[in-house]
């Protein structure tokens, strides 16, 4: 099972007690921490997410309603002790930009803070339980999405059989991943004897901003879940188009044509002041859609 939290779902100003975007995908004891706007760091102790298990953030774009409360996560894991390695993934010239923040505020981190560079659509991680792959998408300045595909979702242990045949807990998480178990006399026990069959394997794909864009459908096709932003109502697709961004029945019918399983839309303009017309417009469109609301957890 996958889970999305909403840290923020506002486009460029903060507005209506909406935050710039940031969300947290997990995956077990996985964080992963998908863009990285203003206020980040508060609504992560606002929705009590432990920043000591995010170990990779993905940043899309370098506008700063994306990414400009990095450097403060950043400083503030290290204040707080961290000491595990943190892996950033985003534009080249990040790089340089993070550099040159702590070099001018002569701040020197106590754990290593590794740079992945995003250059062409290709997987970024691949993990035995998670594959990470990144993706262009049409917005004013270089942009990407991220696509997050569970590799092999983890077998259901039977605890009754685990009893019957005294499997220790401690070889449980192996048995997840498909081990058989052998007992101190030697005596193999089959895996499918004590656990039950992997639920499907899920996928959550985030589209990050973009003009409406066809090609689009392919980088995310048939994904469990997916988010696109949605900054305008239908009425103004013009201005949507002018300034590189998305409205509700065309984030809508990306998800229709790539058959995806649920939309979950955000990145909202501050001039709306509620969204229940983002909800209802998308839906005319494509059905299961739901608004991308903060602090709220999306299982899958």
């Amino acid at each position: 099972m996958l889970g999305l939290t909403i840290l923020g779902n506002n486009s460029a100003l903060p507005a209506f007690d909406r935050h710039p975007t940031a969300q947290v995908l997990t995956l077990e004891d996985q964080l992963f921490l998908i863009d990285c706007g203003e206020g980040t760091q508060m609504q992560l102790a606002k929705y009590k997410i432990r920043r000591s298990r995010i170990n990779h953030i993905f940043i899309s774009h370098l506008h700063g309603d994306h990414y400009f409360g990095l450097i403060g996560l950043i400083t503030s894991m290290g204040l707080l002790g961290r000491t595990q390695d943190l892996h950033l993934f985003g534009p080249e010239p990040l790089q340089a930009i993070i550099n040159l923040q702590l070099k001018v505020a002569d701040t020197a981190l106590p754990y290593q803070l590794i740079f992945h560079p995003l250059r062409g659509d290709e997987v970024i991680m691949q993990e035995e339980k998670i594959k990470v792959s990144c993706f262009k998408v049409s917005h004013r300045i270089e942009c990407w999405g991220f696509r997050f595909d569970q590799v092999k979702a983890p077998r259901r242990i039977n605890p009754d059989k685990t009893r019957q045949y005294e499997i220790p807990a401690a070889f449980y998480e192996r048995l997840k991943w498909g081990e058989d178990y052998t007992t101190k006399t030697g005596e193999v026990i089959k895996n499918e004897w004590v656990t039950e069959a992997a639920p499907k394997a899920r996928s959550y794909a985030y589209s990050a901003d973009t003009v409406y864009d066809e090609s689009l459908v392919e980088k995310v096709y048939k994904v469990e879940v997916l988010y696109h932003e949605t900054t305008y109502l239908k009425d103004l697709e013009d201005r949507a188009a002018l300034r590189f961004h998305c409205t509700t029945t065309q984030a809508a019918t990306i998800a229709l044509k790539a058959n995806a399983t649920q939309l979950l839309i955000g990145h909202f303009s501050s001039k709306y002041e509620t969204l229940e017309l983002f909800e209802k417009e998308a839906r005319e469109v494509f059905p299961n859609t739901l608004l991308a609301i903060e602090g709220v957890t999306y299982r899958f």
